[in-house]
C-alpha cells in the first residue's frame, strides 16, 4: 500500500514558477512509477508527466515539455514537479499517482494510488 500527499500548490502570476511535492509512504516506493495528472474545471483529468522508479526514464506531455521538470528522491520517498513559465492554461488541480509497478506511461488506469490533489492557479 502506498499513500501520497501533495503539497506546493498556490496562486502565481503567468510566467512564474511553483514546485510541487508528492510525499509517499511505503517501503517499495522506489519500485513504483509515479506520474502527475491535472484536472481543470469541466475537463477530463489529463496526463502531465511521469517518472520511472529509478528516475532514469521520464515522459512529458507536449503541453509542458521544456517548462516542467519531474524528479524524485527515493531516499526521501518524494517526487517533485518543478513548473516554470507557467501559463493560465496550467490552472488545475494537480494529482500525484503511483503505479504498483515501474509503469511510467500516460494511462491513468495503470496508477493504483492517488493523492488528494493540490490546486495550482495561474493568473494572467
Amino acid at each position: 500500500q502506498v499513500q501520497l500527499v501533495e503539497s506546493g500548490g498556490g496562486l502565481v502570476q503567468a510566467g512564474g514558477s511553483l514546485r510541487l511535492s508528492c510525499a509517499a509512504s511505503g517501503r517499495t516506493f522506489s519500485r513504483c512509477g509515479v506520474s502527475w495528472f491535472r484536472q481543470a474545471p469541466g475537463k477530463e483529468r489529463e496526463f502531465v508527466v511521469a517518472i520511472s522508479g529509478s528516475g532514469g526514464t521520464t515522459y512529458y506531455a507536449d503541453s509542458v515539455k521544456g517548462r516542467f521538470t519531474i524528479s524524485r528522491d527515493n531516499t526521501k520517498n518524494t517526487v517533485y514537479l518543478q513548473m516554470n513559465s507557467l501559463k493560465p492554461e496550467d490552472t488545475a488541480v494537480y494529482y500525484c499517482a503511483a503505479a504498483r509497478t515501474n509503469y511510467s506511461g500516460t494511462n491513468k488506469d495503470e496508477y493504483s494510488y492517488w493523492g488528494q490533489g493540490t490546486q495550482v492557479t495561474v493568473s494572467s
